[in-house]
């Protein structure tokens, strides 16, 4: 007799757990429940993007600052790229004027 209970109870459970598998399967086919996975989906997407774009800015913030801190890089001549006074290299660079040197001729 318990036998019989029990693989009642189980059968009964196993068709409750299979029904609402098929359900839930059955629900995401319709064509509402594709707009809710679209929707879903880029509301993610949008989210990668803020943060990539949030991850952008501050690399650029850091790396202005590390310009910024390069000696003979002032004012508008920072912005240009070009050092502060034709005399002053940047790291890597040589001194003095290139564009003007007789001898490069």
């Amino acid at each position: 007799m318990f036998r019989r209970l029990f693989w009642l109870v189980a059968g009964i459970a196993i068709g409750t757990w299979g029904t609402t598998k098929v359900n839930r399967a059955a629900r995401k086919l319709t064509p509402e429940g594709i707009a809710e996975t679209a929707v879903g989906r880029a509301a993610d997407l949008g989210g990668q993007v803020r943060r990539f774009a949030q991850d952008v800015r501050t690399g650029m913030a850091e790396r202005e600052a590390e310009l910024k801190k390069t000696p003979g890089r002032t004012g508008r001549d920072y912005h240009r790229g070009f050092p502060a006074a034709p005399d002053q290299a940047l790291p890597g660079q040589r001194s003095g004027n290139a564009y003007n040197r007789k001898d490069d001729h």
